[in-house]
């Protein structure tokens, strides 16, 4: 029988639906499991068994009344530490916050969980304010990958990541500024979905403005559209926020895509991708032609906008840390006191620029899916490399935009963007799929991650 630890959410609420699990014997495993795993992997910077098993409890009283109060009752479930969650501290991973301090209010993604009567059991690691692509911090330490714990576990969602992967919770939120979703579910082998920007209403405001986005992290694409049905209803604080949707993504990953158009680039034509990854994602692009795909090998065809992402990114950075006053940067992490002083020496109009190029981006993309339904790509060029290091020892990169070219580019476009599991390198390490959609096509991008799952299980 399967340890209640390692079912998804769909499975909880259908064994607590028929009486054969209840909401606080999964919560109990679940918590048995972090006690287990965490000190390996350093995947939650909180965990809290009073209150889990005390809402674990009420859930289970719902269930015996038949009065579940929404779509996840009972379901453990993790924040990242960059998600405001009442009672417990936000601390970001730094120094700089203060831990003892007013901590009473819910971001709305944590506010919609508890409203559907999801278990918040602990919040998950996070590098600094999430500035990176891999998961460690100056408070927190590093957060070890899964399936080898010397390896990353990518970032900055890496302690969301790690958790789901070893069954510390079915359910986790990300955050993805850049990548933050997709890179640590390209490592740990997991689904991670980068919503349409909008879609799930943030709160407060991230200092990376509108390439931040907040998104379900789950192990099976069921799981993630269920989640994102609780997560993409409205909140009036933040005015970003798209119109309520229509679709239940939950019924719309049945959706066949049989005849659906879809662009395979293997390497956006200018990144080198390692050759175990490559061989993974040409593979699972075969079994997306044999799903009845019309799929046609062709890049997007545009240049690397690096430059312009890190101009946007690395202000973000300036401007949060500049809050903490002028000796914040002797306090916090090294390569971001760097990427604090690029931002700082940024002007208007450089930001100006940068902003030019994102919009002729989006532009250019907005296009190309007029040809496509969905463009898909590696999630990484990589496979997860040691862990403690910003980039991969001995390589040429400079910063964590170098090793993740295929994530970022999508923030400035504010596109769906998922990555879901397609095999693994002769190390056992995971490869990640990326799978892109026009603005608004979430549902499009998760029933082909749906229909791609289920033919490769």
């Amino acid at each position: 029988m399967t340890e209640p630890a390692d079912l998804s959410a769909v499975d909880l609420l259908r064994a607590y639906r028929a009486g054969q699990l209840s909401p606080v014997e999964a919560t109990q495993a679940v918590l048995q499991r972090i006690d287990d795993t965490n000190p390996e992997l350093n995947a939650f910077c909180l965990v809290d068994h009073e209150r889990a098993l005390a809402a674990a409890r009420e859930s289970e009283h719902r269930w015996h009344r038949g009065e579940p109060v929404g779509l996840l009752d009972g379901v453990p479930t993790s924040i990242k530490d960059l998600v405001l969650t009442a009672g417990w501290p936000t601390l970001r991973g730094s120094h700089l916050i203060d831990p003892d301090q007013s901590w009473d209010e819910d971001a709305p993604a944590t506010a919609r969980l508890r409203e559907h009567g999801a278990v918040l059991v602990g919040k998950t690691t996070s590098p600094e304010f999430g500035w990176k692509g891999v998961t460690d911090s100056p408070l927190h330490g590093v957060t070890g990958n899964p399936w080898n714990p010397q390896r990353t576990a990518g970032g900055s969602s890496g302690g969301s990541a790690a958790a789901v992967a070893r069954g510390m919770g079915p359910l986790s939120i990300g955050t993805d500024g850049g990548g933050s979703i997709r890179i640590p579910a390209g490592f740990s082998g997991i689904f991670g979905i980068k919503p349409t920007y909008g879609r799930v209403p943030h709160h407060p405001a991230s200092p990376f403005g509108t390439l931040a986005h907040v998104g379900p992290m789950t192990r099976t694409v069921a799981d993630a559209a269920l989640m994102l049905d609780v997560l993409a209803l409205p909140d009036p604080r933040d005015w970003s926020a798209l119109p309520p949707t229509t679709v239940e993504f939950r019924t719309a990953i049945e959706t066949p895509i049989e005849g659906l158009r879809i662009a395979y680039s293997p390497d956006l034509g200018y990144v080198d991708v390692d050759p175990e990854v490559a061989d993974a994602v040409r593979r699972a692009v075969d079994v997306l032609v044999r799903l009845g795909a019309e799929v046609e090998q062709v890049d997007p065809g545009f240049t690397d906008p690096v430059e312009a992402y890190e101009a946007l990114w690395f202000s973000g950075a300036a401007k949060v840390v500049s809050a903490f006053g002028e000796s914040a940067v002797e306090k916090i992490d090294p390569g971001l006191a760097a990427g604090v002083a690029r931002g700082r020496d940024l002007t208007a109009s450089d930001y100006l620029d940068a902003t030019a190029v994102r919009v002729e981006l989006g532009r250019r993309m907005g296009l190309f899916h007029q040809r496509f339904d969905l463009l898909v790509t590696p999630a990484l060029p990589i496979p997860a490399f040691e862990a403690g290091h910003d980039v991969p020892p001995g390589s040429s990169h400079r910063e964590w935009t170098g090793w993740t070219p295929f994530s970022y580019p999508f923030n400035l476009t504010q596109q769906p963007a998922a990555s879901v599991p397609c095999g693994f390198t002769s190390d056992g390490l995971p490869i990640g799929l990326q799978v892109v959609g026009p603005r608004h096509a979430d549902a499009t991008v998760l029933a082909a991650c749906h229909a791609y799952e289920r033919a490769r299980s």
